[in-house]
């Protein structure tokens, strides 16, 4: 049959209903995500989950406006969401309709389920499904991002078009090996207020996100076979990437106030590694934050046994306040610190930066050079536009308070699904919580489920059995992905009738 066949046709009419697309379904007016977003979601989960047919066609805008008590502009623009997940697809005079499924996609599903089981949940089979999907609710709870509708699209937009308007010629050179100069500038003031002493042309480069930071820091500075320390837990791509370059993986506990020192300094004397990756400023996935004693015991042991260290600052816009950081006690002697934009501005933004000595950002610079001349200019002009006007800094403000009232509901709902918070969060994004059961074989009944969760097995770098799980506090607005989690935790020892 083709898509114009009334035997794929939803029935005419006045009320939507009569297909039950809408029957039994009321939008959150008022809340988070967007009514589009709700709408879109709606339907492309009566389309994975229920089976309509390819080719059969939708209601028509007006008749959907209609029933689902929405504008048309609204409907028009889920419609739109719809499309670019490649779930309908629309013809001029004719409607929308749904896709065919690609038999891959198909392959992926099983019967009255979510996605496939996979045979062994690894941190690379994470990093694939964080960027596949479909997920519930449009957004991994196991990505290490904020949903898109807590971000700010409307200011994103406005500084690519001025950005646009006034670039000139400059986006279609190359751009400079350190990076946007204006940037590099505005980045250096902010570690300068931070007592960070970071000197644009000498102690900073622009990179594209911090994990290519991280990575040309391993390629540059380190051999295959070195020995390198990191957090247990800590970021499970940073054990990946190591591992991938042939190093020696060592992990030292991480406590509520940072790397147990006494541990440190026996594992840096055992195996004299040549650095540390630490996440100082809201630790992931834990959301502590190292104190200033602790701080100043790592500096001592790091030159006790002579190893760099690498410090992560992916999250600390989040933390209120000024966080201690080692590269200010240190003064970037043997401290490189790694920070970026991509949590707080959108996951396809990729500029972060590397502030260090000048002899190490020189050994770096010609390693990016190597795997591509200069990071894309035209996203660090974005940021630079953004960050010069003064508005990340009221963003960022915006964006920690809904982070932290988030948090508490995240916290509070756990444990009412029978969860444990031994330590809430300084900070951040996300809560490491105790399920009461392994969250490995947790995260694989809820892939089952079609939803994506980070078990604690993943964020040590030796991998033993955990019943940590680290839950994104933005899993609380969504009422379809909590739901998820709470049949998945139905199963474990603690969890409550």
């Amino acid at each position: 049959m083709t898509p114009d066949d009334p035997g794929h046709a939803v029935p005419p009419g006045r009320d939507g209903n009569q297909c039950g697309f809408t029957r039994g379904w009321e939008p959150r007016r008022g809340a988070q995500p967007t009514l589009a977003e709700q709408l879109s979601a709606h339907i492309g989960g009566l389309i994975r989950n229920q089976g309509l047919r390819p080719g059969m066609r939708l209601p028509s805008v007006r008749v959907m406006a209609g029933a689902s008590g929405m504008s048309r502009c609204t409907v028009v623009q889920a419609y739109g969401l719809l499309e670019a997940q490649g779930l309908i697809w629309s013809r001029r005079g004719a409607g929308f309709f749904v896709c065919a499924r690609p038999a891959a996609a198909q392959g992926q599903r099983e019967a009255g389920s979510g996605c496939a089981v996979p045979a062994v949940f690894d941190a690379a089979f994470l990093l694939r499904s964080m960027f596949s999907g479909p997920w519930h609710g449009g957004h991994p709870a196991g990505a290490g991002l904020l949903p898109p509708a807590w971000l700010d699209l409307e200011m994103l937009g406005s500084a690519i078009r001025r950005v646009g308007r006034t670039a000139g010629s400059s986006l279609l050179s190359y751009g400079t090996p350190l990076g946007y100069r204006p940037l590099r500038q505005q980045i250096a003031t902010l570690l300068q207020a931070q007592d960070v002493p970071a000197h644009p042309d000498l102690h900073l480069m622009t990179v594209a996100g911090v994990t290519q930071g991280l990575d040309l820091l391993v390629r540059k500075l380190l051999r295959p076979g070195d020995a390198v320390l990191v957090e247990d837990p800590g970021w499970f791509l940073v054990h990946g990437l190591l591992k991938a370059q042939g190093m020696q993986v060592i992990g030292v506990p991480r406590r509520q106030d940072g790397p147990d020192c006494t541990a440190l300094a026996q594992l840096a004397e055992r195996h004299r590694p040549r650095l540390f990756i630490v996440n100082s400023a809201v630790h992931n996935p834990t959301g502590f934050t190292l104190s200033a004693g602790v701080a100043h015991e790592v500096l001592r042991i790091a030159e006790c046994f002579d190893f760099l260290l690498a410090e992560d600052d992916t999250f600390a816009d989040f933390h209120p306040g000024m966080p201690v950081r080692l590269a200010a006690l240190d003064r970037l002697r043997r401290v490189l610190l790694i920070g970026g934009y991509s949590k707080t501005l959108g996951g396809s933004l990729r500029v972060g930066y590397v502030a260090g000595r000048p002899d190490l950002i020189r050994r770096l610079v010609d390693g990016k050079l190597l795997g591509g001349p200069t990071s894309p200019e035209l996203g660090e002009q974005v940021v630079h536009r953004i960050l010069a006007d003064g508005e990340y800094r009221r963003h960022v403000g915006r964006l920690r308070e809904r982070i932290n009232q988030a948090c508490g509901r995240c916290i509070e709902g756990l444990v009412q699904l029978g969860c444990e918070v031994p330590h809430p969060p300084h900070a951040g994004m996300f809560v490491w919580a105790d399920c009461g059961r392994d969250s490995q074989q947790l995260a694989a009944d809820a892939v089952a489920r079609g939803l994506l969760l980070a078990p604690g097995v993943l964020f040590s770098p030796q991998p033993e059995p955990s019943r940590m799980l680290r839950v994104p506090v933005s899993m609380v607005d969504d009422a379809a992905a909590w739901a998820l989690l709470a049949q998945s935790l139905g199963g474990g020892p603690r969890a409550k009738a």
